[in-house]
């Protein structure tokens, strides 16, 4: 069974190059054409004879292709609005079915237009949806002096988006409200945030917002290290149980977490570990292991607080049994264990594949010893290239009206990478 996806661009009746439009000539009646109400409409002038078929839930959509294909059906167009493979249905279709013959035929999508009716080069703009994801994400992209080029939907509108930007603490900001693009009465709008988030007026569904942040420092850094006072902890804010942030950047640097990584943080505490992972490494998996009540309830609120909210996942539970069903790790860092290091060890390194790396966090002498014990197995085996060091962080106080340096706990680092057996040697 062939598939073609066709964009059908932003215009009210859709412009198509001359491959689309052979395409739907070629349809017979015993072929399929997809799309939503709107979109089988804009392709009418072209004709054809094809079956319509409303555009269900893509779960549902792959179902009634699979069953087309087993009755014989060649050929399947799906509509797209916009570009297909642009934040498009053009990526689920190639997931879906690699295994089958797809083509594709691009048109101009909402946010091409968006840019060329302001002047805004694409390469130089962030292109980011919130279109049915939750909009707390937005709030890793809010960072000083950036062009966003924002998708939306009835819920996360123009004026929640404004909302966020004034909440980062970037309320001057410039917000371009983009309707109808393409259509009869297009209209574009330049608000600032602040004005925004109090316009009462509903905006038309078809809409594209582009942001240009301002230059106010924003409530969130751009750059990692994030400062203890700005996570919720057990004992106030920056208090509790979170690794300091010197700790947090080496411990950053040792991990090494690539695209697409699954990620363990084992005893997450409040999450300040988990969090920056997840904030710099948007395109991985990380999962925090945490069992404690309230350590917990603060990493869910950091974990909002920071818009880490799509690839942050909270687990509640004990290491090691919680870790049964979660997906296999590449990097594991054990920030505590709650006095079951030994079996934790060998059940991460177990789960690892070769190349993975697991981190290991001690303070007490009695994690110092286990991991000292597990290095030791290591070496044995010679399966692990490992590595350490011992950070002693002071912080400047004052004491009396003078200054001074308190020091914290020394915190070692116990890194080791995955290796065949004897390769080490």
């Amino acid at each position: 069974m062939k598939i073609h996806v066709i964009g059908l661009g932003i215009n009210e009746q859709a412009q198509l190059p001359k491959e689309a439009q052979e395409v739907l000539a070629k349809l017979t009646e015993t072929d399929k054409l997809v799309g939503s109400e709107r979109q089988l409409s804009m392709v009418k002038m072209y004709g054809t004879t094809a079956q319509t078929h409303l555009l269900p839930k893509l779960k549902d959509l792959k179902h009634h292709m699979d069953e087309w294909a087993s009755l014989g059906v060649q050929r399947v167009v799906i509509l797209a609005s916009g570009d297909p493979l642009y934040y498009g249905i053009g990526a689920w279709v190639h997931r879906s079915f690699s295994d089958q013959e797809v083509r594709f035929y691009p048109n101009i999508s909402s946010i091409q237009a968006a840019c060329h009716r302001l002047g805004i080069s694409l390469q130089n703009a962030q292109v980011f949806s919130v279109h049915g994801r939750p909009l707390a994400s937005i709030r890793t992209q809010l960072h000083p002096s950036k062009t966003l080029l924002l998708l939306t939907d009835k819920t996360n509108n123009p004026q929640a988006i404004a909302k966020e930007c004034v909440e980062m603490g970037l309320g001057l900001s410039e917000l371009f409200v983009c309707e109808r693009l393409g259509y009869e009465h297009e209209r574009v709008v330049r608000y600032t945030a602040n004005s925004l988030a109090h316009v009462e007026d509903a905006f038309d569904p078809l809409n594209v917002v582009i942001v240009n942040t301002s230059a106010q420092p924003g409530r969130l850094p751009s750059t990692p290290g994030f400062k203890d006072s700005l996570f919720v902890t057990d004992k106030g804010d920056g208090q509790g149980m979170i690794s300091k942030r010197e700790v947090r950047l080496a411990v950053l640097s040792y991990l090494g977490v690539e695209a697409k990584e699954v990620v363990w943080d084992i005893g997450a505490g409040c999450g300040g570990v988990s969090v920056e992972l997840a904030y710099w490494n948007p395109e991985s998996e990380v999962f925090a292991i945490e069992h404690h009540e309230t350590r917990l309830s603060c990493l869910e609120a950091n974990r909002e607080r920071f818009g880490v909210v799509k690839n942050l996942h909270v687990v509640q539970g004990r290491a090691p049994e919680a870790l049964a069903n979660l997906p296999a790790p590449k990097r594991v860092f054990i920030g505590g264990s709650d006095g079951e290091m030994q079996a934790l060890l060998d059940e991460v390194w177990q789960r690892l594949p070769l190349g993975g790396v697991l981190l290991v966090n001690a303070v007490t002498d009695a994690t110092m010893m286990e991991t000292m014990t597990f290095l030791a197995k290591r070496d044995t085996a010679q399966d692990a290239y490992d590595e350490s060091s011992t950070l002693q962080v002071y912080r400047g106080e004052r004491l009396a009206g003078k200054r001074i340096r308190r020091p914290h706990l020394p915190v070692s680092l116990w890194r080791f990478e995955k290796c065949l057996a004897g390769e080490k040697a």
